[in-house]
């Protein structure tokens, strides 16, 4: 009789089981966003996929220092260690959700000592264990954890966004401080010049040839660019700084390794951008968008699980007695069964909450929606920045020629006594403001292919999932 009481238990446990199971899911199921995005970019005819490339970008520019300083970047950023303890954070919160499918189990004991109006002292000693399953029959719980998995998809592709930042800005410092560098090398050779040109006046001067503005002007034209070179120093020193950090260092910690000078990394002519629908399925912070989606879609679910009854199973077995050695079997008691209740009247609590998960859902589509169309536009400025800053590099590196020309026959013509030195002075400065010009021209062209790279979600490898 025992054993078939038991077995009555273990298949009602079971039938209740099998209900969850074909229990229904209210609310709505997530559907994938259909992002409507163009066929095709206006800037580039170039659609080749780049996946390969955009996987780790930076080593594109052949550059070993910014390989390096990316590389321990993304080890040491303190962004990033961040973005992975929100991971930690939100996986936690995933299993606490999960284990709320489960039943609950409780032991307690106690130990009491009584003493009654006549003054007769007992002593009574009991141990129990309570158990209780709320029966998952209309999916609340089930939504609550679809609602926690979207949000650990979410927070991952917070992380990957945040890697495709920190890319980015330290490639970007690193070719702001090497245009820096090069920048003061031109100011110096310039000013080298001008010293000659200002020598040459004061000879001129001193021989009667020349008036004393002619000297007033090279003096004032050498202390000029002079003036320049302090600039550039403390703008270069800045960078490192900044680099420093995004290492998560302290900000002098690279000045030793990153002060020697070096050039611009150069870049490739032609980059193979792919579609804007690759665009979408590589970008992090649309995928977390489309999260976020989910994760609002399932919320609404767990809302409208309050407008149906709720299921309980819950038992009991307790053992009392009136010393320790006598907690035997026979001194049992025991409960089972199971419990509904049902919320008749809440003055539309339910139906307001529901109507406010499902205003989150529309405004999660709306973030979206804004999300895709900065990522498409990103792309096409980046793309029409680049190609443009091309047409005006081959510009300045003309005029640069052009100018060095322009010095040379207004220095020859002025020591021959044929030009006034004004005419030194303006091929002096024009060829200064090119020479400058073309390295600025330089620096944004990588800047603008930084862009670009960052624009089409570079710096994850989508085939891979994250380990974190």
């Amino acid at each position: 009789m025992k054993n078939l009481h038991y077995k009555n238990i273990i298949r009602i446990i079971f039938c209740f089981y099998l209900l969850i199971q074909a229990g229904c899911l209210v609310g709505p199921d997530y559907k994938p966003q259909d992002p409507n995005v163009p066929a095709g970019w206006v800037g580039t005819k170039n659609t080749a996929s780049p996946d390969a490339m955009l996987l780790k970008w930076w080593t594109e520019f052949n550059d070993p220092n910014l390989t390096s300083l990316v590389e321990r970047a993304m080890k040491s950023n303190l962004d990033i260690r961040l973005a992975e303890e929100k991971i930690r954070q939100v996986r936690a919160i995933e299993g606490a959700t999960s284990a709320g499918f489960w039943p609950t189990a409780d032991i307690t004991s106690s130990a009491t000592r009584n003493r009654n109006s006549a003054g007769v002292k007992s002593n009574l000693f009991q141990v129990g264990l309570d158990a209780a399953w709320e029966l998952d029959i209309f999916g609340g719980t089930r939504r609550s954890i679809e609602a926690a998995k979207a949000d650990v998809n979410a927070s991952i592709e917070d992380r990957r966004d945040v890697m495709v930042t920190l890319i980015s800005e330290v490639a970007n410092n690193y070719v702001q401080l090497r245009g820096f560098q090069q920048e003061i090398i031109i100011a110096r050779n310039n000013l080298k010049a001008q010293q000659q040109s200002a020598g040459v006046v004061r000879k001129r001067y001193e021989g009667g040839f020349v008036g004393a503005l002619d000297v007033a002007n090279a003096d004032a034209q050498v202390a000029t660019t002079m003036a320049q070179i302090p600039l550039f120093e403390s703008s270069a020193q800045q960078t490192i700084y900044n680099i420093s950090i995004l290492l998560g260092q302290e900000p002098a910690s690279l000045l030793e390794e990153l002060s020697p000078s070096s050039p611009i990394p150069p870049m490739k002519p032609e980059i193979p951008v792919g579609l804007p629908s690759e665009v979408l399925r590589r970008r992090p912070d649309i995928r977390r968008a489309e999260a976020q989606i989910h994760s609002a879609t399932a919320q609404i679910g767990v809302a409208t699980a309050d407008l149906f009854p709720k299921f309980n199973l819950a038992g009991s077995m307790a053992f009392s007695a009136t010393n320790q050695q006598s907690l035997k079997w026979d001194t049992r008691t025991w409960s089972f069964g199971p419990s509904a209740s049902w919320q008749i009247f809440n003055a539309g609590q339910v139906s307001y909450n529901i109507e406010a998960q499902k205003s989150l859902r529309e405004q999660a589509v709306i973030t979206y929606r804004k999300t895709v169309l900065t990522a498409i536009q990103e792309v096409e400025n980046a793309l029409i920045a680049y190609t443009k800053e091309q047409e005006h590099h081959k510009a300045l590196i003309d005029s640069v020629t052009a100018n060095r020309k322009a010095v040379e026959i207004s220095t020859q013509l002025y020591v021959e006594g044929q030009t006034e030195f004004l005419s030194v002075l303006d091929a002096q400065r024009s060829l200064y403001s090119a020479e400058d010009s073309l390295v600025q021209s330089d620096r944004t062209l990588s800047t603008d292919l930084i862009a670009l790279y960052k624009a089409l979600g570079g710096g994850w490898d989508i085939a891979s999932p994250d380990s974190n």
